[in-house]
């Protein structure tokens, strides 16, 4: 544990790319599997531990600490992790031994005792453990260690490591299990590559360019892009290995977001559906309810809903019954990457959709939907269909694709492009603040932004981004001088302050106050010149939402 401990304190404290690799390629080199493996699984995010609740920690350090002393430390500190770490009573350490777990040990542990006897066993960990080992297990623990290091970075350590391309990596990490020893195997040059089947894992995505108008539109010819509508879900990744269409076997075919997440827990209609051999990409969205028992073969599912209903079924660990029946998922598919076990990731966007065409025609699917490709002529036409789209519509906006493009994992300049929509404004009053984390720690820069509904003021939303440092610092001056009540760590402030806030689209949600949940708020602008008197109304909003999400 003391080493993991020993790499997360390098890992946080150093901003340097190449310094963080160093850690962790030294880490890989000098930690025994399975502890590596398993802590590469903490990095990455792929590691999830359900018998470890922070809830459980707040009481046993309320056991040894005034609860009154701890909260405030909270308060002030803004990390939970950090805050048990540091308060916890100091033991008398035994020199020269060793009585924390490793990694491994540690999760199985966890995972294993029951719950009155991992109180016990924690506790003990934590009086035997320093501060910064304390810090780590908690981090492990609970999951989300924030020492600045992306999954990729880990994976770029890794290829370091083992003297390999992270492309090599990239192509089987999503078919690997925790705690990776065969690729570790592999890395340290004592056994061969781990062989997993192209077709049957996640590919990383390739993804397109915000679109500038006024500059590319001057060196790109119309004729040779396809746009398509951009729809308000998320994108994610099918993989199907269904070779026999009457078995719909879930567990042969999974649902990856963009990251490479599996998600497919969270989608058993989608997933059970599925049938045949083929990697697709594509929008997750929720379609209108029918009123017919979910499996119905006649049932069509195809007009997404708003983001918002697709929100109720995210970072769930299964479907409930009532959101499958409610809010029925599909995919509207734009692209296709294998075909059976055909790797056609380097033919031509419109060969790769032919062949998707093909495969939806073969297999008939209520919950597949092909993405409609739009007819245009000029860039005047395609810049009419956009703002058509998003006023009448709800559309995010537009993909703007070259006809001629290969499937490229990442970011590649000039084959594809989203052209969003522009941002929606208003003018919100602010009502309360909370304190950030991290850095920000010490300021308060959460904020909670209301507008008028009649004589009343109710929550809109909340935003902590789109400020200056030099703007921040300002927040949090006025927040201190026109605090009016104080909730914890969160304070009421005087209804004086306007705020104009951007957001990407408004919802109609009955859990708000306001009946309104606004999708990407963030600080657009603050008014200091402007009373609140003058910040907009509920009618404001519910006439920008138009008839689409009233239905």
């Amino acid at each position: 544990m003391r080493r993991f401990a020993d790499l997360l304190e390098k890992l946080i404290l150093t901003p340097s790319r190449n310094a963080k690799i160093d850690a962790l390629v030294g880490y890989f080199r000098d930690t025994p599997d399975p502890d590596r493996g398993y802590a590469l699984a903490a990095i990455t995010r792929e590691l999830t531990l359900k018998n470890f609740r922070p809830s459980g920690l707040r009481a046993l350090v309320t056991e040894r600490v005034d609860p009154v002393l701890f909260a405030m430390s909270y308060d002030y500190v803004g990390d939970m992790a950090e805050t048990i770490a540091l308060i916890w009573p100091e033991e008398p350490r035994k020199k020269g031994v060793e009585t924390l777990p490793g990694v491994a040990d540690f999760i199985f542990k966890v995972e294993s005792c029951s719950k009155s006897d991992l109180e016990d066993v924690i506790s003990k960990w934590f009086d035997d453990a320093s501060e910064k080992e304390r810090w780590a297990m908690i981090k492990l623990a609970t999951g989300g260690l924030r020492v600045g290091v992306s999954a990729r970075l880990a994976k770029t350590a890794l290829a370091r490591h083992g003297g390999q391309e992270l492309d090599e990596i990239e192509k089987i990490w999503h078919g690997l299990d925790i705690p990776y020893t065969n690729l570790f195997t592999w890395l340290d040059g004592l056994g061969d590559k781990p062989h997993i089947e192209a077709n049957q894992t996640f590919h990383p995505m390739m993804l397109s360019n915000a679109l500038d108008s006024e500059r590319d539109f001057e060196r790109l010819d119309p004729a040779s892009y396809d746009a398509e509508w951009k729809w308000d879900g998320i994108r994610v990744q099918l993989v199907i290995d269904n070779a026999e269409p009457q078995n719909n076997d879930s567990a042969k075919a999974r649902i990856f977001s963009r990251s490479g997440d599996d998600i497919s827990c969270a989608f058993p209609d989608v997933t059970s559906s599925l049938s045949g051999q083929a990697v697709l990409d594509g929008e997750l969205l929720i379609g209108k309810p029918t009123g017919r028992e979910i499996g119905s073969p006649e049932a069509i599912y195809r007009d997404p809903q708003p983001f918002n209903y697709l929100q109720q079924r995210l970072n769930r660990k299964q479907a409930a019954k009532k959101h499958l029946r409610d809010l029925p998922a599909f995919v509207r598919v734009y692209d296709m990457l294998f075909d059976d076990k055909l790797d056609i990731r380097g033919l031509p966007l419109t060969t790769r959709r032919d062949r998707l065409a093909g495969f939806l025609e073969r297999h008939d699917n209520p919950r597949l939907d092909l993405s409609e490709t739009l007819a245009f002529n000029s860039w005047a036409d395609l810049a009419m269909l956009r703002a058509e789209g998003a006023d009448c519509f709800g559309h995010e906006g537009l993909m703007i694709k070259a006809r001629g493009s290969t499937y490229v994992a990442g970011r590649p300049k000039g084959p594809w492009f989203k052209w969003k929509r522009d941002p929606r404004v208003i003018d919100t009053v602010m009502m309360y603040a909370q304190r950030g984390h991290g850095r920000r720690s010490s300021f308060y820069s959460d904020f909670t932004f209301g507008i008028w509904k009649g004589n009343e003021i109710v929550p809109v939303g909340k935003a902590y981004s789109g400020f200056t440092d030099k703007e921040l610092r300002e927040l949090d001056i006025w927040v201190r001088a026109h605090t009016t009540n104080r909730f914890g760590p969160v304070r009421e402030v005087e209804k004086a302050l306007v705020v104009e806030l951007a957001f990407d689209s408004a919802h109609l949600s009955p859990r708000h106050k306001s009946g309104i949940a606004l999708r990407f708020p963030r600080i657009n602008r603050i008014r200091w010149d402007k009373l609140a008197a003058e910040a907009d109304t509920l009618e404001t909003i519910q006439n920008l939402i138009g008839g689409r999400d009233n239905n």
